[in-house]
């Protein structure tokens, strides 16, 4: 063989070598990815946002040493359209996907955070609380997830083990998580979704016990027992008496003589709601220590939401659906235990909203996000970049059919919220100047001191709802 054969053979060794070890580097600096989902959470009802009575130690360590986004938001605040938005990155008006719909589309579901994680190499895991219908959902769920056990639809709590024992839904999430976790190692990444049933009611017209309509586990069953718990802060009724009577008859009010009428049911529902809240909080620690002794807790970035918001009784209202912020807002945290304490941010005020999710994960693994998405990745932010211009508005809707659910769609800014409730006859719009009016209280749409801004909200309105069905 000759010298310059030899050289070019040496030379080739000596790239593939190279190549190798940095593809076995990018692997192992591939972080995994922890993403916690809540049900009917506000925003404020955790103790890192200031809530003076709730106790979440565990998120609370999260949000210290991460950020913590105080302008999160739902596009639409129901489970099914808001979980199919996080699968997808996509506005409801976009992936059509509400209860009473056709699944979603598999066009949607090969462009997921899971199914796009998975083919590029990632061991991806699902526990709890599902919530949508796919399209050929047996096959998609096989390309979608290594690892799946959802939630026992007829027993969304307590469930009854092989060995006769009951335990609380929280809990079994937990254990599945450790499961999971448990049979991985530092040599190929992965992505595990823990959706807790937790903290949505059991929805019945009667009271099941002393906890409730929200069954707590045992462990916190001594939790706030002595505390008195506060009236809403939206609790005058004329508050209520001020809305149209569409909304005046809505499943919002149904609901709230359910739970929160009489100071009894509001006592016991509200304490129940809280040790349902610290439940989970405890199973997040549990799954943490499990990360910690795998060691693997170093390399795994934890995303930390809830679906949507939650009346709790504010407004005379009982669950979510409208287009109220407490409807609308939500927790959200990101922690990166790689991320450099430096100088970092430990908040946020930028406007950040479930669609968000999927486009953050993709990029946390360093996989493409698709053009398709309507999400924007929120890790510039948690990494201290430059990320102006940010958005300005976003679009709020509800769609599923039903008699007490009005539909509608609107526009949400910093300062103005424009609402249409457009299948009223006559439609009915909702003008909100959240600068001066935070608590919403006041429909200024009538108002000549905003008909300026009225019309060119409604024309915003138009043109995003527009835009986003059609790009």
């Amino acid at each position: 063989m000759t010298n310059v054969l030899k050289m070019f053979f040496y030379s080739l060794i000596v790239i593939l070598f190279i190549r190798c070890n940095n593809y076995e580097k990018h692997k192992e600096e591939r972080p995994n990815v922890l993403f916690i989902l809540v049900d009917d959470h506000r925003n404020d009802v955790i103790s890192a946002a200031g809530h003076p009575i709730v106790k979440t130690p565990t998120v609370d360590k999260l949000a210290k040493n991460g950020i913590m986004f105080s302008d999160a938001f739902v596009t639409t605040p129901i489970c099914a359209a808001s979980r199919a938005s996080i699968f997808t990155g996509l506005y409801e008006s976009k992936h059509n996907y509400t209860f009473g719909r056709n699944p979603i589309k598999k066009e949607f579901i090969t462009r997921s955070y899971p199914y796009l994680l998975r083919r590029s190499g990632y061991t991806t895991g699902f526990t709890g609380k599902f919530g949508v219908k796919l399209e050929m959902q047996d096959s998609m769920l096989t390309e979608m997830f290594d690892f799946f056990k959802p939630s026992a639809k007829s027993t969304p709590y307590f469930e009854i083990l092989a060995d006769g024992s009951k335990r609380h839904s929280a809990e079994i999430r937990g254990d599945d998580a450790i499961e999971f976790i448990n049979n991985q190692t530092s040599e190929n990444p992965f992505c595990l979704s823990i959706s807790f049933n937790a903290v949505h009611a059991v929805d019945a017209n009667t009271s099941p016990g002393n906890e409730g309509h929200y069954p707590y586990p045992e462990a916190v069953s001594d939790m706030y027992e002595l505390v008195e718990m506060p009236k809403p802060e939206l609790s005058d009724p004329g508050i209520y008496e001020s809305h149209p009577d569409f909304l005046k008859n809505s499943l919002n009010r149904e609901r709230y003589f359910w739970r929160w009428d009489t100071e009894e049911k509001y006592q016991t529902n509200m304490r129940a709601y809280f040790r349902m809240i610290s439940g989970y909080d405890n199973v997040m620690a549990r799954v943490f220590a499990a990360l910690k002794e795998k060691d693997l807790d170093k390399n795994t970035v934890i995303i930390f939401a809830a679906d949507n918001g939650y009346y709790m009784g504010n407004r005379g209202f009982a669950g979510k659906w409208t287009h109220y912020d407490e409807s609308l807002r939500v927790p959200l945290i990101l922690f990166d235990p790689r991320r450099s304490t430096k100088d970092a941010v430990n908040t946020s005020n930028k406007t950040v909203l479930n669609i968000d999710i999927a486009a953050t994960i993709l990029d946390i693994a360093g996989v493409s996000i698709p053009q398709i998405y309507q999400g924007k990745s929120l890790l510039p932010i948690l990494n201290n970049e430059e990320v102006e211009p940010w958005r300005e508005h976003f679009l709020i809707e509800h769609r599923m059919e039903h008699d007490k659910l009005p539909k509608y769609v609107g526009i949400h800014e910093e300062r103005y919220v424009y609402v249409n409730y457009y299948e009223q006859k006559p439609p009915y719009e909702y003008l909100h100047d959240l600068q001066k009016d935070p608590n919403q209280l006041v429909n200024l749409k009538d108002d000549p001191h905003y008909l300026a801004i009225f019309q060119e909200m409604r024309k915003k309105c138009n043109r995003l709802e527009y835009n986003i069905k059609n790009n």
